[in-house]
């Protein structure tokens, strides 16, 4: 489906992205509304709550409602996935691979600063990925990164949040450049019509709800809240690993409450197992076997300390000038959004906010 979309303009007929409005005709209420619609929900490593509401507060009543929705998920997610070999483009691109990173970072952080949703932060990177999916050009520079960054968190924030937060808190912290909101409504509704103005994706946070739901009677409701919680927060981390986007976001789900079972829960991981894999097919079997094994190779060490910061996950060192380099020429078929990088855009509509060690590094 698509979102219809409508914007208010001001007595003087300009558009105001400040007044977006978007509604949707849903198959179904997505599970991740439950576990994340609630803005006051801390992560373990918040100390907060965990905000999870129990068996009579969810969306699922019967086990057919729950197979309906996993099912409607699966048929959806494809296609809000970013292209082919997107994960192949980071792989071979050193300043987005690590710019990457850094927002996703940044998406998580604003969302412990901002008391946003969970699903907020899914649906931003979803946003980010397939917007540079769809744009893999050779002149993006880390500045122009940022700016992709706050659009696209600005963009689910409106989506999502009840109360969205004003462009200049949103980018109040963790940003090395600062933008003028006439310039990130522009970034905006670049990225709404590159992506068809398709806001109602389908992430792994989606499946949280209704993968629980379907084992609550084989673990104690106490178990079940806690493996909600860490669930959630393990594909937190997992957004951070780009090799993970090679998988479709249901094998990602799929895999991270496997290897949680397998953790925490060794006496009924078979029985929880046979019951959620009765719902995907043999194909989907090999990969969850595939993003399982890279999801152990880098997640699993910290499935025993899910309450550490999330900046411990390391991304491998790189040159400071990485981030701050010119790249060469921009290609030829560039989308309209590169149009806004050009010279028409005044200088003065971005503050450089560089750190002094990143300063001294580039003089040095």
């Amino acid at each position: 489906e698509k979102a219809d979309c409508h914007a208010v303009c001001d007595q003087k007929g300009n558009f105001c992205m400040e007044s977006l409005f978007c509604n949707e005709v849903w198959l179904m209420s997505p599970s991740s509304t439950t576990v994340t619609a609630n803005n006051d929900m801390h992560s373990p490593y918040n100390g907060g709550e965990s905000g999870f509401c129990g068996r009579r507060s969810c969306f699922y009543t019967t086990k057919e409602d729950c197979e309906q929705a996993f099912e409607i998920c699966m048929r959806k997610e494809q296609s809000y996935m970013p292209g082919p070999g997107y994960a192949d483009h980071l792989e071979s691109n050193d300043l987005i691979k690590v710019a990457r990173f850094r927002a996703i970072q940044w998406f998580i952080h604003s969302r412990r600063r901002l008391n946003l949703s969970m699903g907020t932060v899914f649906s931003a990177a979803n946003y980010f990925d397939r917007f540079i999916s769809a744009n893999q050009c050779h002149g993006w520079k880390y500045w122009m990164v940022e700016l992709l960054s706050v659009a696209c968190l600005s963009i689910a924030s409106k989506f999502g949040e009840t109360a969205p937060p004003p462009l200049n808190e949103t980018q109040m912290e963790g940003l090395d450049h600062e933008f003028q909101s006439s310039l990130i409504q522009q970034m905006e509704l670049t990225v709404l019509k590159n992506l068809e103005w398709r806001l109602g994706c389908i992430t792994s946070s989606s499946y949280v709800e209704v993968l629980t739901w379907n084992i609550e009677f084989l673990i104690k409701p106490l178990s079940l809240e806690d493996l909600t919680v860490r669930l959630t927060e393990l594909l937190l981390r997992a957004l951070l690993d780009y090799k993970l986007l090679a998988f479709r976001p249901s094998v990602v789900a799929l895999s991270a409450l496997s290897c949680l079972l397998e953790e925490n829960f060794p006496s009924t991981t078979g029985a929880c197992l046979a019951q959620l894999t009765s719902l995907i097919s043999e194909e989907q079997m090999e990969n969850i076997s595939k993003c399982k094994k890279t999801m152990n190779e880098k997640l699993v060490d910290q499935l025993q300390n899910l309450a550490a910061p999330l900046h411990s996950f390391s991304y491998p060192s790189s040159p400071v000038t990485v981030l701050t380099r010119d790249q060469t020429e921009m290609c030829d078929d560039q989308v309209d959004f590169i149009t806004l990088f050009r010279p028409r855009v005044p200088c003065s509509n971005i503050n450089l906010k560089l750190a002094g060690r990143k300063r001294a590094a580039e003089e040095g």
